[in-house]
Order: C-alpha cells, then sequence, then structure tokens
C-alpha cells in the first residue's frame, strides 16, 4: 500500500496545482465570453489553440515520454542530464522546423484553418507558441522525475494570472481576434522562463549524444502517431465543426469543451503523478495487479464524477451563461467524460510501454480515431455539437476496450467483474439522461447520486483500506 499512497499523494498535490490552473479559466469563461461580441472570435481562438496542439505533438514527436523512459534506466546523474540536454537540442530543431513552415505558407494554411488569409496574424501567434511550447515540454521534465511538487504548484498559479492580465485588456480594446493567442504566448513564455532558470542545471546543449539520441528516437517515433491520433480525438472536431457547420458553433462547442475540460483537474493529477508512479515501480513484481488496480479506481472516480456533470450541466449553462453559449451545455459532459476515458487508455496502454512495445497502442487508438472521424462525418451534419462530442467520447470507449482485452490476454492486465459492472451502469445512465431526464436538474442528480452510492458500495473494502487502520482487500478479477 505504501506504493499505492505515493501515488495518490502525488496524485493530490498535482491536482491541487491543477485545479489553481483549470479552476481560474473556468471561472474567467463568462467573462471572456461576454467580453467577445460574436462566438465567432471564440471559435478563431478555439481553432488556433487547436493547430497549438497539433504542431507540438509535431515538434515534440513523443520524446517527453521517451525521455522519462530512459532517465530511470540508470542512477546516473550525468546519463540523465546528457538524456535531458539532447532531447531539448532536438525539439529546439523540430520546433523551428514546424515553425518556419507556418510562417513561410501563413497564406495557404490562414485560408486552410481559418478560412481568410486575413487572418495570419492569428497565425503568426500560432506558430509561435507552437515553437515555444515544444521545448516547454522538455524543460519541464527535471521538475517532474524529481518529484517537485510545490514548484509545479507555483508556476500553475502564475500561468492563468498573466494570461489574463494580458487577454482581458486586449478584449476591453476591441483586439478580439488576438488577445487570446497573445496570451497564449505569453504565458508559455514565462512558463518555459522559469522552468528553464529552475532545471538550467539539466540542460547543457555540449552534452548533445547522438547515440543517446538514436535510444530517444526508438521509443519516441513508434509514440507520434499515438500523439497525432490524441489530436485527432481532442481537437479534430473543432475542424470538423468550422468546415460543416461554421465557425461560429466552433465557439459554441469551444465553450462547452472548455466546461467540459474541468475534467482536467481529474486528469492533470494523474498525469502529474502517474509517470513518476509507473516508472519508478515497473519492475515491481505485483506490477500488473498494482497497474490494473489504479486503472479501476481511476475508472470509477472518473465515472463518479461525470454522473454529476451529467446531472448538472443544463443547469449550470443556464447559470453562467447567455445567448447561444447556453446550447453548448449538451456536449460538455460527453467532453467532460472523454478525457477521463483517456486517462484509463493510458493507465493500460503503460503495459506496453513498460515492455517497451509502443506500436500496439498506435494500432488501437487508431481504430477509435477512425470511428471518431467517420461519427463526426454523420453526426455533426445530424445533431450539431453533440454529434462531435458523441462521437469524441465513443472514440475513446472503443479504444480503452480493445486495449484491456489484448492485454488480458497479454497476461499484462486485469479486470474485475465489479468494473464491468459498474461501467454497463454507467452506460445506463447516460442513455436514460438523454433520453428522459436531460432537461430535469432533480431527476438527474437523484439518479446520478444512486450511481455514485453503488460504485461507492462496489470499492468500499478498497476505500476503507485506504486509511490508517484499515483492512485492504485486493480485487479479484
Amino acid at each position: 500500500m505504501e506504493k499505492f499512497k505515493l501515488f495518490i499523494s502525488n496524485f493530490l498535490i498535482y491536482g491541487f496545482g491543477s485545479i489553481i490552473s483549470s479552476v481560474i479559466p473556468l471561472i474567467m469563461l463568462p467573462v471572456i465570453t461576454r467580453l467577445m461580441p460574436d462566438s465567432f472570435y471564440y471559435g478563431l481562438s478555439d481553432i488556433s489553440n487547436t493547430i497549438v496542439q497539433f504542431g507540438t505533438a509535431l515538434a515534440v514527436m513523443g520524446m517527453y515520454d521517451a525521455v522519462f523512459r530512459l532517465f530511470f534506466d540508470r542512477e546516473d546523474t550525468r546519463y540523465q542530464k546528457v538524456v535531458c540536454s539532447t532531447a531539448l537540442v532536438f525539439t529546439l530543431i523540430s520546433s523551428f522546423v514546424v515553425f518556419l513552415i507556418l510562417i513561410l505558407f501563413r497564406n495557404q494554411f490562414s485560408v486552410l484553418f481559418f478560412g481568410d488569409a486575413r487572418y495570419n496574424n492569428v497565425l503568426y501567434l500560432t506558430a509561435i507558441s507552437i515553437f515555444i511550447g515544444g521545448t516547454n515540454n522538455i524543460v519541464q521534465i527535471p521538475t517532474r522525475t524529481q518529484n517537485k511538487r510545490i514548484v509545479f504548484i507555483v508556476l500553475n498559479t502564475i500561468g492563468p494570472i498573466v494570461s489574463y492580465a494580458i487577454s482581458i485588456p486586449l478584449l476591453l480594446n476591441g483586439y478580439y481576434l488576438i488577445a487570446l493567442p497573445l496570451a497564449a504566448v505569453t504565458t508559455a513564455l514565462t512558463k518555459e522562463l522559469s522552468f528553464y532558470v529552475i532545471n538550467r542545471k539539466w540542460f547543457d546543449l555540449r552534452l548533445f549524444d547522438s547515440s543517446t539520441l538514436k535510444q530517444l528516437l526508438v521509443i519516441a517515433i513508434p509514440l507520434l502517431p499515438n500523439f497525432l491520433i490524441y489530436w485527432i480525438f481532442n481537437s479534430s472536431d473543432r475542424l470538423m465543426i468550422s468546415w460543416l457547420i461554421g465557425a461560429s458553433f466552433t465557439g459554441i462547442y469551444a465553450v462547452g469543451a472548455k466546461i467540459g475540460s474541468a475534467a482536467q483537474l481529474i486528469y492533470q493529477a494523474f498525469a502529474g503523478g502517474w509517470q513518476f508512479f509507473a516508472f519508478s515501480t515497473m519492475n515491481e513484481e505485483n506490477q500488473v495487479e498494482n497497474n490494473s488496480r489504479v486503472f479501476e479506481y481511476l475508472g470509477a472516480i472518473s465515472f463518479s464524477c461525470a454522473t454529476l456533470v451529467f446531472a448538472l450541466s443544463h443547469w449550470l449553462f443556464q447559470l453562467l451563461f447567455t445567448g447561444v453559449y447556453v446550447d453548448a451545455y449538451i456536449c460538455a459532459p460527453y467532453l467532460f467524460l472523454a478525457p477521463l476515458m483517456q486517462m484509463l487508455f493510458q493507465v493500460a496502454c503503460n503495459q506496453f510501454l513498460v515492455i517497451k512495445k509502443t506500436w500496439p497502442n498506435m494500432l488501437i487508438l487508431s481504430v477509435g480515431a477512425i470511428i471518431n472521424v467517420m461519427l463526426n462525418l454523420v453526426l455533426i451534419p445530424f445533431i450539431g455539437i453533440e454529434g462531435a462530442s458523441i462521437a469524441t467520447l465513443v472514440g475513446y470507449i472503443v479504444s480503452d476496450i480493445i486495449c484491456c482485452c489484448v492485454l488480458i490476454r497479454m497476461k499484462l492486465m486485469v479486470v474485475s467483474k465489479r468494473f464491468i459492472f459498474i461501467s454497463i451502469l454507467m452506460a445506463g445512465f447516460i442513455i436514460v439522461w438523454r433520453l428522459a431526464l436531460i432537461k430535469s436538474t432533480l431527476l438527474s442528480l437523484i439518479a446520478a447520486v444512486a450511481v455514485i452510492c453503488i460504485i461507492l458500495k462496489c470499492y468500499w473494502s478498497d476505500i476503507v483500506g485506504l486509511f490508517p487502520g484499515g483492512k485492504y482487500e485486493s480485487s479479484k478479477a
């Protein structure tokens, strides 16, 4: 249980830091939407952020996870510095290449992404964000590998403050197009400089080593398609909405996705604590059981939180927003649950990374991504933004199911009957909510509480075991 207490402590600490960085944008979202005269502007800003996510994933090329994997191979500080420095040199070059391509073909990309070459000033800021974001991922790795949790909390507090200190004055002065992209650039730069100053002893460009780069690329390159597929899951729906029904709907969908991204409070906490836990315990004898148990616990937490979001979504949007933005309530619950399904996939597929086989991740995610895109093409013209959110969630669920089945067959994972039961229960709740309870907050809330009570009942012995004096009972597959 000591290992689980380590994971839970990391989960809570990183969760606190993530809450600070995520709650501020959620609180400010109604303010931002009221300062923008049209959802079209918010839609363009969201598309810019979508391109940043794609370009950054392309520039980093899986190097973040590869560094984590090699960092714990040896207890040798010089070797660890070589790994970090080599990765930084690589991402500096790759980020600059992506930046240069966007700048050289700015008019063409502006038409492709924003629908008009007049918006190439937004593309400039997008390109700069990608260049900064690529290297930003690497310079913060030593903070994570050393488990410096307080630093994480402080820097995640500074980021949103800097962002809104820049964007709100710009919006008040009518700079609707560039306010949010410019704020994103400044925030990313602030965090990168801060992390580099803190971790500078881990980086020395003279320590670049071509043989180490080859080792990193062996792990990283198979991961690149995974990150691009994640982008398809999380971001391509914005572009498809813009192309199929218009950028104004993208703005509405983006608001729903922002509220839905409250799931990042759980996901980011998981990500912060997970990599340290996963790789520091990967050689233990009961690793398969531990990994499977974490998968189940996070699944139970995800389902419990998601039921409340489904129940309260309509009431919450009526309370916080006005005009067309209220319509975003329909997609927020699905987009809350989707990143949590992504989190479960990452827990499960970590087993492939432990045995240094990353290609199954790509194949499994590809199936989910293809289903996502196909459902987008069918559902967006039929039921609008709700269709895009359903497509994203279904794609992740399919990937989770396939991944679990493969790992169980390989004896790298066990899934208990109680988890299968609560998964079916959650699916039933969503169907009933959509068909009968969607406009009744009271009835939805009663149903949500009932589901949560059943989940607590299923895992009560495990919950008791986490406290001093509690007796833990291992789950049975």
